[in-house]
């Protein structure tokens, strides 16, 4: 099945080259996970701080457990600070 994966602020570095505006179509299987996907980009964990299904956030157990669907768009923000 096919996803968009999008990572925002410094984690796009993590996209291959060639991604257009911090996102890729991703055709994934159906065992797939928001963990599986962002260890299989060697994103690293302290990195991931917001996490959005569909622009719905999943926490831990969630990331690690829902299953996708065909054209769900997983979106990835580091932790940010500012003032």
């Amino acid at each position: 099945m096919n996803i968009t994966f999008k990572l925002y602020a410094g984690l796009s570095q993590y996209l291959p080259e060639g991604s257009a505006r911090n996102a890729i179509n991703l055709n994934i299987t159906t065992l797939e996970t928001a963990c599986s996907i962002i260890e299989k980009f060697n994103i690293p964990k302290e990195s991931v701080h917001l996490v959005l299904l569909n622009g719905i956030y999943l926490d831990a157990d969630e990331r690690e457990n829902f299953k996708f669907k065909e054209g769900d768009i997983l979106a990835i923000w580091p932790p940010v600070a500012g003032g």
